[in-house]
């Protein structure tokens, strides 16, 4: 019998649980509020700079082939990439409400020159709207980086993951124009996203993850190669029980199917019938690679566009790298590229990430789904015959973000520490490129006003300073003689830019102002190597371009 005198003993009581889930809930409101401030700035960089920027040479195409997919609901033009990232660019497209010349027969370049100049639209309004749809999904994706790193390692890690992706410089520049390489980039990290959840939940995540990888497949070609790697992946969380290789093979077929189905709605979104003649000669392919094209489940134009892709491949192409002009290709370009063009304290915290996400016991299931897909895709980019650019590798940012941000399972203060530091300093060297972030390089090489020192094309001048020029030379050198080598895809005489060739007339008659695109200069040769030779710099525009006297 219990004396009555005793003090009652208190018995802990549980928190019901709604209470419990209220404090998680309250635990994850900074960490919310964090992920909202640091899209929101992401945000304002990329909208600011797609306000800034004219045509780059690629966007006149996806742009004019968007609007013939939307009005015309043809594919013909820009076959050798698939229409769904151009009908995203499309609803754009349709906001602005252009005019559209539905008869127009021309290539795939005038058709986007005459859409944007020669139409009687505004290229500045029409242009921001085609980008707006790309800038939306830039940053849907960083939410799917925020929710692939918490999952494999917590609140912090998340957090750190985002800001990682929301300061790349290359993501912010990429995610800002109306082209397909970031669209393309965020779906594979989706679907290796969606495949990691469905290792406890097959349905719906493995049909779900098909779905995101046709996505992929259906914006860009060059991620065929994730195919093999992430279907194997998806059939894993199905080989279990009794009879394990008919349920993988059922996992990995759901995903397959449900990823044909993507490409194939994607053509018959823009033409039911599937009309397809190509106006362009379709190369032939030969050997495996023929065999392969022939055996995709795709439509004919999807596989005549992997055949241009293959025919731009065989094509000769002259690159640049730290200085040098050189013909056909270095496997070593693009890791090269990536060295001057990400952040150092990003650099460092990938490596550790990929270090972190091989290496501990706890996060090694995940390591395939975070570090497979893009070590193929890597592998197949670096075996490309066109150096123009590290946006042929921008899923890499995606991937290694994730993985950085596990850096901080080990739950120690000094590494705690170190991530905010390198984060603090990535961030720091992203926001000094602002609004330029196209030519950005980090420190090492000298920041962004020496990246054409190292690299060209989509590097540092994709075309994308021509209003920036106007604005320079109306407010320094107005009624002076202008000598102009733009490379690009903007029009100067819309922009009130009146120039001349100087590579068609004599040397001595050249005299005033010489503007040449950094891209160009970088592989000057000839009359235009003799001219510069006889000209002193005096004027940088937007890192891109530079004005010569004569």
């Amino acid at each position: 019998m219990r004396d009555p005198l005793a003090p009652a003993v208190s018995r802990p009581v549980p928190l019901p649980a709604a209470t419990g889930a209220a404090r998680r809930s309250g635990r994850r409101w900074p960490v919310r509020l964090l992920a909202a401030a640091l899209l929101a700035q992401m945000a304002f960089a990329m909208v600011t700079t797609a306000l800034r920027q004219t045509p780059t040479i690629d966007e006149p195409v996806y742009v004019g082939a968007a609007a013939e997919y939307v009005y015309a609901h043809r594919l013909r033009h820009n076959p050798e990439h698939p229409p769904l990232g151009k009908l995203l660019i499309g609803a754009g497209v349709v906001l602005a409400d252009p005019h559209v010349d539905r008869d127009f027969t021309g290539d795939q370049g005038r058709l986007g020159r005459h859409l944007l100049y020669e139409s009687g639209n505004d290229p500045w309004r029409l242009m921001l709207w085609a980008r707006l749809p790309v800038i939306a999904l830039t940053l849907l994706f960083g939410l799917v980086v925020l929710a692939f790193a918490r999952e494999l390692a917590g609140d912090l890690a998340g957090s750190a993951a985002l800001a990682l992706y929301c300061f790349s410089p290359d993501v912010i520049a990429h995610g800002s124009l109306a082209t397909l390489d970031v669209p393309a980039a965020g779906f594979v990290l989706t679907s290796a996203w969606l495949v990691w959840r469905a290792r406890r939940r097959p349905l719906p995540y493995v049909p779900l993850a098909g779905l995101a990888l046709g996505a992929a497949l259906a914006t860009r070609m060059s991620t065929l190669p994730a195919v093999p790697v992430l279907a194997a992946l998806a059939a894993l969380p199905v080989a279990a029980g009794s009879r394990r290789g008919v349920r993988a093979l059922t996992g990995a077929g759901v995903f397959v199917l449900a990823a044909v189905a993507v490409v194939w709605a994607s053509y018959l979104a823009v033409d039911p019938r599937l009309r397809w003649a190509p106006e362009q000669h379709v190369p032939v392919v030969h050997g495996l690679r023929g065999l392969l094209v022939r055996l995709l489940p795709f439509p004919e134009a999807y596989r005549d566009g992997v055949r241009l892709q293959f025919g731009l491949e065989n094509r000769p192409w002259q690159g640049f790298l730290f200085g040098r002009v050189y013909d056909g290709s270095l496997w070593y370009y693009l890791p090269a590229a990536l060295l001057v063009k990400t952040p150092l304290g990003t650099a460092v915290l990938w490596a550790g990430g990929v270090v972190a996400v091989a290496a501990s016991r706890r996060l090694r299931p995940a390591a395939p789904c975070v570090l497979a897909a893009p070590a193929v895709l890597l592998a197949a980019a670096v075996q490309g015959q066109r150096d123009l650019g590290v946006r042929y590798v921008v899923f890499l940012p995606l991937f290694l973000a994730v993985a950085a941000g596990c850096v901080l399972l080990a739950r120690r203060r000094w590494v705690t520490a170190a991530v905010a530091v390198l984060v603090a300093c990535a961030a720091v060297s992203s926001v000094r490129a602002y609004p330029c972030y196209l030519p950005y390089a980090n420190e090492a090489f000298g920041g962004p006003g020496r990246t054409r020192e190292w690299l060209h094309d989509s590097n540092v001048d994709w075309g994308q300073d021509l209003g920036r020029l106007a604005e320079r030379l109306r407010e320094r050198y107005a009624g002076q003689r202008v000598w102009l080598v733009y490379k690009g895809a903007g029009v100067p005489e819309f922009y009130g830019i009146r120039s001349a060739d100087p590579r068609r007339v004599p040397v001595a008659e050249v005299r005033g102002l010489l503007v040449v695109s950094d891209s160009a200069a970088a592989k000057a040769t000839g009359r235009l190597a003799e001219l510069l030779g006889g000209s002193r710099p005096v004027d940088r525009v937007g890192h891109a371009i530079t004005i010569y006297r004569r």
